[in-house]
């Protein structure tokens, strides 16, 4: 069994219209959110192994406030990617590791959920998932594989899932 954990970007800033998409940063709200999630992060229990990432600025910034010892491994594939990118990603530099973490962006994220888990798999926690995928969402899947190259779709659990929502409430939805 592997461990494959997704982590959303926290919410981002677009004071400055200018600014490409890529070198967005964080706002005040997603650098709290960050620092909270990744809290629960440390809290779960989970080693992670190797942390795969985008290289966009809105990603290394929640890495640095939720994960501060991480020494995450860029790739640029990764910057907006689709499901199955993400999962090729996976494949590739999954290695020996028993757990690995993404950190990237949605739609992806969220497509990587439903490639993942089977409909016979399918829960309460699943359908929160697939409801919205927020900013700094953090899930953890339980996979039915011994070697990351054999990463398929229907091979995963849900096993967790938190918003920062979840962990203080002025962090949920802005009215």
């Amino acid at each position: 069994m592997k461990i494959l954990g997704l982590l959303r970007h926290a919410k981002s800033e677009w004071d400055d219209v200018g600014k490409r998409d890529f070198d967005r940063g964080l706002n005040h709200r997603g650098r709290k959110g960050a620092r909270l999630i990744g809290r629960h992060i440390a809290d779960h229990g989970t080693d992670w192994e190797t942390v795969l990432a985008s290289p966009a600025e809105r990603v290394r910034r929640t890495l640095e406030a939720a994960l501060p010892q991480a020494e995450p491994v860029f790739d640029k594939r990764l910057y907006l990617a689709e499901g199955e990118t993400i999962l090729d990603v996976v494949r590739e530099h999954g290695g020996s590791a028993q757990s690995v973490l993404v950190a990237g962006h949605n739609p992806g994220l969220q497509e990587t959920l439903f490639a993942l888990v089977p409909p016979s798999a399918e829960d309460r926690l699943f359908d929160e998932a697939a409801t919205k995928y927020p900013t700094a969402t953090f899930a953890v899947f339980e996979l039915d594989i011994d070697d990351w190259a054999d990463l398929r779709p229907d091979c995963g659990r849900l096993v967790h899932f938190t918003r920062p929502r979840d962990l203080d409430p002025a962090l949920g939805p802005e009215s």
